[in-house]
């Protein structure tokens, strides 16, 4: 068994927080053994800020306009999680490509949520409602929602975990969202909680297992997801 890790987590977000309150929320219930040391935003007006606020946990905004210059930006975001001590960073709904430095020191250790089963679905552009329209519009029978290691490109880590939904007859964009969104909380945390127990080793490696599936919900064979990528 691999001993645990201390997991002290930087959360970047550009939105409402859903994916972070599940995480802060589940760290304060023991279900991941560890917390969340800071919430970072280029949006200096997103809810998620306030929901950290209200958590006492440090927020911080950095975007395009407090440091226009992108070397100056990525050098502040590893500063930011440097100086809150942060061993792992998680992008839940953050819009923005994380620069080279950042990348380097967390390499291994910073994991994005994204809401389909990629590589369909993915790349720039690729977020939120206009996946799961995507999915609609495809006439897809599966989608799900995937945690994978971040890379300098959009989507394009290397798969840590996923999990499969069923898309339903009359599936609209909004049912359809809510469902996956609920499924990638759960998701995440279950990953974040399987790093902080050590059976990760303290690194976010990508596996070969195929995706889970919620109780009830029918086999991968019985309808082939996509696997084209979108940008």
């Amino acid at each position: 068994m691999l001993a645990a890790v201390s997991l002290r987590l930087a959360i970047f977000a550009s939105g409402e927080g859903s994916t972070a309150q599940a995480v802060i929320d589940a760290c304060a219930a023991g279900r991941i053994e560890g917390e969340v040391v800071l919430v970072l935003s280029n949006n200096e007006q997103a809810p998620v800020l306030a929901r950290a606020a209200a958590a006492a946990i440090p927020t911080r905004h950095l975007s395009r306009r407090t440091d226009p210059d992108a070397a100056a930006l990525d050098a502040g975001q590893l500063e930011a999680v440097r100086a809150a001590g942060a061993t792992h960073v998680l992008l839940a709904g953050y819009m923005r490509r994380l620069g080279p430095a950042i990348l380097a020191a967390y390499e291994g250790r910073i994991l994005n949520t994204h809401p389909a089963l990629l590589p369909a679905y993915g790349g720039q552009g690729m977020y939120g409602d206009r996946v799961h329209a995507a999915v609609l519009a495809d006439g897809r029978a599966l989608t799900g929602a995937t945690v994978h290691l971040v890379t300098a490109e959009y989507d394009a880590g290397p798969v840590v975990r996923a999990v499969e939904l069923p898309v339903l007859p009359g599936d609209d964009v909004a049912a359809l969202g809510e469902r996956v969104r609920a499924a990638e909380r759960e998701l995440v945390v279950d990953v974040l909680a399987e790093l902080a127990r050590g059976e990760r080793g303290g690194r976010l490696r990508a596996v070969a297992a195929s995706p889970s599936r919620p109780p009830g919900t029918p086999p991968a064979g019985s309808s082939p997801p996509a696997s084209a990528p979108r940008g």
